[in-house]
């Protein structure tokens, strides 16, 4: 029987793209032999890995940036800001309320507050900087009170336009507090001598090495009592309220949120989400609110190491160095 098939050529070779890793033996031409790919130095993978995080950094901090000054695309912002610890130093929190009162995109600002009080007049210039933020940037201001939002906290959250506190929060401690450490037996024990010249007979009053004088006495609770006459009026201002109804309450004791809530000195039970929504529906945001919080400032090992030491090791010497001080703190 004939074969009617036509005799077929034999098939092409196969193009050298689809054979990755090889390549053509110019003594052979087909098959291919076996080549193995170049290896990669190690430098390229590590150049890459740098460049990433270079990126991430990079975009990192122009995100942190963007927080902290508002440039964002959103204009319905809350501002949040803390006030934690004891307050000795009003510069930190009142630059972050005027960053943040100066804002157009920033709504409205929310005092966080964790916080037995601390220094008089840091204090009160942190309540001051309130009302005037308030008043010339138009900006709402609202203190959310986590733990503790006694004597000079309260004093700040005062001049707030709302106070929220939970049931718990402990609120309160309107009253001033004058301490110092008296070290005279220590002084006596280890035969030394404080050896001072002043003239004025009450320059040297409240030398820590010895007993204060009656008239000594008498001149500090002056000062005291004049604190406490501003801390009552700038509460009562505050709260839209009178000296003599704050003046009662003003013993220095705290209460619970629950009971603040009956004696007029916050506004409503809530925690911080509740006053974070309910300020943001008031100014008009609906939806979940944006939050912006100021850019954090770490301090890094360089800084710390090229420091004095005083962070890490304080000098004993500075604990005999200390001025008599006024306090709004609960303690």
């Amino acid at each position: 029987m004939t074969d009617n098939f036509a005799p077929q050529p034999p098939p092409p070779p196969p193009p050298p793209a689809a054979f990755s890793g090889y390549r053509p033996n110019p003594q052979q031409p087909y098959p291919y032999s076996y080549s193995p790919p170049r290896r990669r130095s190690p430098w390229l993978y590590l150049g890459i890995i740098l460049v990433s995080i270079a990126v991430l950094t990079t975009i990192a901090s122009w995100l942190t940036l963007r927080s902290s000054s508002g440039f964002t695309i959103s204009n319905n912002q809350i501002a949040v800001i803390d006030v934690d610890g004891i307050i000795l130093d009003a510069e930190k929190i009142d630059t972050q309320l005027r960053k943040f009162g100066e804002d157009s995109s920033v709504k409205a600002i929310i005092l966080h507050i964790n916080s037995p009080g601390g220094g008089a007049a840091a204090s009160q210039e942190i309540y001051h900087e309130v009302l005037r933020v308030r008043q010339e940037n138009h900006k709402k201001i609202v203190a959310s009170v986590e733990s503790v939002g006694a004597s000079g906290a309260y004093y700040i959250a005062s001049a707030c336009d709302k106070i929220y506190a939970n049931d718990a929060s402990v609120v309160g401690s309107i009253g001033v507090i004058m301490e110092w450490t008296n070290y005279g037996d220590l002084m006596r024990w280890a035969k030394l001598k404080n050896v001072i010249v002043h003239a004025g007979e009450l320059k040297d009053a409240g030398d820590p090495s010895r007993d204060m004088t009656p008239k000594e006495q008498a001149y500090f609770q002056s000062l005291v009592d004049n604190m406490y006459t501003q801390f009552v009026h700038d509460v009562a201002t505050g709260r839209h309220s009178t000296d003599d109804k704050i003046r009662p309450l003003a013993t220095g004791q705290v209460w619970t949120g629950q009971q603040s809530l009956n004696l007029g000195l916050i506004d409503k039970i809530g925690g911080y989400r509740i006053a974070l929504i309910d300020t943001a529906r008031s100014v008009g945001i609906s939806g979940e609110p944006n939050v912006v919080r100021p850019a954090s400032t770490k301090r890094s090992l360089l800084s710390i190491l090229t420091s004095d030491g005083q962070d890490l090791f304080p000098n004993p010497s500075q604990l005999l160095n200390q001025a008599p001080g006024f306090y709004f703190m609960w303690k």
